[in-house]
């Protein structure tokens, strides 16, 4: 009667089968295992690599000689890619290297706080320019006139009327052009 291998066994062969057929999976051909003491050695046989056929031999005659026909003359073909789209260029336009500007720290207030935490309370018309008043979430008023850098993106108050304050922010869009973005802040009605 044949003795039956150990539980141990088993699972170590089950382990050798399962990396075998991953590293054959992933291309390795040849194997090795440390020996266990009560395993049997094998003997792991490399194949030597067999030198490479030609498919294809160089033909030893020109191109000139090998016509047979003396009134049939072969023409040569060159070609010219002058007007014709690159077919291993990126169909996606490319962005110039352009030196961004670094995100600047804010320098006032009024610089840290969005648009939409600022209400508009006063505009004052005078002979040097009109100005304007706004309130922050916290009920504190500032005083604003043309020019005022404001908002977190980067906007500066691009007018002041009778009735709204026109601030600007410039931005880029997705082709990294500059684009001018106009938002107003109109007075509440008295209603």
């Amino acid at each position: 009667m044949a003795r039956l291998p150990s539980n141990r066994m088993v699972l170590i062969e089950m382990r050798k089968m399962s990396c075998v057929a991953a590293l054959l999976f992933f291309g390795v051909t040849s194997v090795s295992f440390p020996p266990i003491a009560s395993a049997v050695p094998h003997e792991v046989i490399n194949k030597e690599s067999r030198p490479m056929k030609k498919l294809f031999e160089a033909p030893n005659e020109p191109a000139s000689a090998q016509a047979s026909d003396p009134g049939v003359t072969v023409a040569k073909y060159s070609y010219d890619p002058s007007g014709k789209t690159d077919p291993f260029k990126s169909f996606i336009a490319e962005q110039e290297a352009v030196e961004e500007k670094g995100v600047r720290k804010p320098r006032t207030y009024l610089e840290t706080l969005d648009l939409s935490q600022l209400e508009l309370i006063a505009i004052i018309s005078g002979p040097k320019g009109n100005w304007a008043m706004v309130r922050d979430s916290k009920g504190v008023g500032h005083v604003i006139q043309k020019g005022t850098p404001i908002g977190t993106n980067s906007g500066t108050v691009y007018a002041v009327t009778e009735k709204e304050v026109i601030v600007r922010e410039e931005f880029k869009d997705f082709r990294g052009t500059v684009q001018h973005r106009d938002i107003a802040k109109k007075l509440p009605s008295l209603e």
